[in-house]
């Protein structure tokens, strides 16, 4: 359960992608790699009002740092957004 409230998911929406946002579903996301779980957790997923590109954002909080991920591309669900975003932090292997 994310600790942070509805209007603190749609702040950092608006000021991460220039949206305005509407909560529509909470998910429940269990992502394993190897049997072992990497993410367990809460996503909301909000429509976007106003974005050019996305209708979709899936966001949730860790720690009190909310990721909010666009629905555009292969992103086109919660599990595919923390994924996409598990991806993002892992270091390049060089």
């Amino acid at each position: 359960m994310n600790e942070a409230s509805e209007a603190t998911f749609r702040k950092a929406i608006k000021a991460t992608h220039g949206a305005d946002s509407r909560l529509i579903a909470r998910e429940r996301v269990d992502e394993y790699f190897e049997g072992d779980p990497v993410w367990q957790g809460e996503v909301l997923v909000f429509e976007l009002l106003d974005h050019p590109k996305a209708t979709r954002c899936y966001a949730w909080e860790v720690g009190g740092r909310v990721t909010a991920v666009l629905g555009v591309g292969p992103i086109n669900s919660a599990l595919r957004a923390v994924r996409a975003s598990i991806m993002a932090d892992e270091p390049e292997a060089g």
